[in-house]
């Protein structure tokens, strides 16, 4: 018998194709699971125009076996089969697709979800086969055909004598040898076969059926057992997500989360859209219950599952979520995926890029309506996903923080609790002009910020940071509906008339000395020292000067990096409280132990604050000193 040469330019195209294309070699077996189900397509769409052709559809099937013994893995089909010409064609010539040709002819019909587009995806057996052989009848002809190959030295094709009766392929499939660094054994393993098609095969739309060993109770006995050997369909064949959705249950919503994305908790909402329109897909999104175990990992990995035809194509699709969304689980399956020829990747993103942004808009607007509809499990969703909000907000240069700010939340100082921005703003005073903020490391503790304390007191609702994300989040938003924002503990802030304004200066000019020479006994560490009218009951604070506030400093200057920054800061003293009446006295009459009060009140500022102290002894030793007096 002669051995035929692939009509496609020789050994290294073949070489090409099983070592280069594919990257994984597990996907063997949804590609010819793939091509199986397009024979049975293409017998069935022809059975509805010619009347020569009776197709029962409740017994078109893919059934696989292993013969472990011998190493062979043996797919069938009961599709419409391959002639003589058709093997010569399909499987002599590399990138010759039988299904594309198909498709191509009867493009206007409706309802023909072909698969197999590019006639390389049956290559793949020999990545794990050293030798392939296929058996097929075709729907047209009486004879069954042999075709065989051992991979780039050729092929031969020859009739073969055989009791198949109907129309359909064999393929079978002799394993590889294990080597040092490959275990072809494994792909002989029922569970690993059972496991390969239900992750990449599993809504294809024909049942996969494997005879799969059961061990039971011998009839009549306690304990004696016997093994059975029982016919089982794999595969889903329906997805989940191209059901109706008033269809699907809240269970088998959650079912499938927990099954399919290995979660032990069920998630907080389900997202379940079907889009038709330039490029039409299903998807079905989670919102989960909690954070990843392991989201903050280095090698986590955000994505949706993509699905072509209810073929898995990618396990970790990251282009389909913007990062801010990353911890959103789910798929996506469009039947208008541009693919390579290897089907594990796409050739075109412009369709990609389309869908994306239409998952970005869905999970946004699903998000604004819990937030209107049903705020208790909004906040939960906050408090566990908001941090990565903010992330997005400020993140690239503030490029998403439009898409984001209306989804943030903060804690009220009056409404105590989470509130939004814009009901902050539906709020507002006439004639304000300003949303006030403050920063601190918990609720209790801004409470208790002397600055705080004075814009209460005039009425004004402050919203309190206590992430260190979060005024990096309000530097970078600027304003909200014409609203700037303002730190409460900073230099800018305006609550005064103009007179109050004018006789503070004139008293500050008047103490400057006094200033500069407590300036002087804390070693400059402030820009200034100067009195105030923002503090209420408090003698003293610390207020910063410029975009880089005492809390940013603390911040930055924690993280893993050599980067030291420092905030202008400002030692601002209560004019009204009973201390400044010490103060002058002691510059008139003790200059040393004036210096002495300073820097404990500077030190008492920055505890404050939350900032360390440099020098812990000393001051604990001269407040010692002073209560001792």
């Amino acid at each position: 018998m002669e051995t035929k040469q692939f009509k496609a330019e020789s050994k290294r195209l073949l070489d090409l194709m099983i070592n280069s294309i594919y990257t994984n070699k597990e996907i063997f077996l949804r590609e010819l699971i793939s091509n199986a189900s397009d024979a049975i397509d293409k017998l069935y769409y022809r059975s509805l125009t010619d009347k020569n052709i009776t197709v029962d559809r409740t017994k078109l099937e893919i059934k696989i076996d292993l013969d472990k013994e011998n190493r062979n893995i043996i797919i069938t089909d009961n599709g419409c089969g391959m002639t003589e010409q058709e093997l010569e064609n399909n499987l002599g010539t590399i990138a010759q697709s039988g299904s594309l040709a198909f498709k191509q002819t009867n493009e206007k019909k409706e309802d023909i979800d072909i698969i197999g587009q590019f006639g390389v995806g049956f290559y793949s057996a020999f990545m794990v086969a050293d030798k392939v052989t296929v058996e097929s009848k075709s729907v047209d002809s009486q004879d069954v055909y042999k075709w065989e190959s051992t991979g780039a030295e050729g092929y031969t094709i020859e009739k073969v004598e055989s009791t198949q009766n109907n129309p359909g392929t064999k393929i079978t499939l002799h394993i590889k040898p294990d080597t040092e660094d490959e275990k072809y054994s494994e792909f002989l393993d029922e569970y690993k076969i059972q496991e390969l098609i239900k992750r990449y095969s599993d809504y294809i739309r024909y049942p996969i059926k494997m005879d799969i060993e059961h061990s039971h109770k011998k009839e009549g006995t306690e304990n004696e057992y016997e093994k059975v050997i029982e016919t089982e369909t794999i595969n889903s064949m329906i997805p989940i997500w191209k059901k109706e959705k008033s269809k699907v249950t809240k269970e088998e919503y959650n079912s499938f989360y927990t099954e399919k994305f290995n979660d032990f908790a069920q998630p907080l909402k389900v997202i379940h859209s079907s889009v038709e329109g330039q490029f039409s897909y299903n998807a079905l999104l989670y919102i989960p219950s909690h954070l990843p175990y392991d989201y903050y990992a280095q090698d986590y990995e955000k994505g949706l599952q993509l699905y072509s035809n209810g073929v898995l194509i990618m396990d970790k699709c990251g282009d389909l979520l913007p990062d801010y969304f990353g911890f959103i689980k789910g798929l996506v399956d469009s039947q208008d995926l541009s693919l390579n020829i290897s089907r594990e990747m796409l050739q075109h993103d412009r369709q990609l890029k389309i869908i994306a942004k239409n998952i970005e808009n869905k999970i946004r607007t699903e998000l604004q309506n819990m937030l209107k509809n049903d705020r208790e499990n909004y906040e939960k969703f906050f408090n566990t996903f908001g941090m990565q909000l903010k992330y997005g907000t400020y993140n690239n240069y503030g490029m998403d923080k439009d898409k984001l700010k209306d989804l943030l939340m903060f804690y009220s100082s009056t409404e105590k609790k989470l509130v939004t921005l814009g009901e902050y703003v539906s709020r507002m005073k006439d004639g304000q002009d300003t949303i006030y903020y403050a920063c601190g490391e918990s609720i209790d503790k801004i409470d208790l910020l002397p600055q705080v304390d004075s814009v209460k007191d005039k009425g004004y609702e402050i919203l309190y940071l206590s992430a260190s994300v979060d005024e990096f989040v309000m530097q970078v938003l600027m304003e909200y509906e014409g609203k700037k924002f303002a730190n409460v503990c900073a230099d800018n802030i305006d609550l005064e008339t103009a007179e109050e304004k004018e006789e503070l200066k004139k008293v500050n000019e008047e103490n400057k000395p006094m200033f500069d020479l407590m300036k002087e006994a804390i070693n400059g560490e402030v820009d200034s020292v100067r009195y105030t009218h923002k503090l209420k009951n408090h003698p003293v604070c610390l207020t910063s000067e410029g975009a880089l506030s005492v809390k940013m400093e603390k911040v930055i200057n924690s993280m893993p990096n050599e980067e030291s920054v420092k905030a202008h800061t400002i030692l601002e003293i209560n004019e009204n409280h009973p201390i400044v009446k010490k103060l002058k006295n002691l510059y008139e009459n003790n200059k040393d132990d004036l210096k002495e009060y300073t820097k404990i009140l500077y030190a008492q500022a920055r505890l404050i604050e939350g900032l360390p102290i440099d020098n812990p002894t000393e001051i604990s030793n001269l407040v010692c000193k002073m209560i001792a007096r």
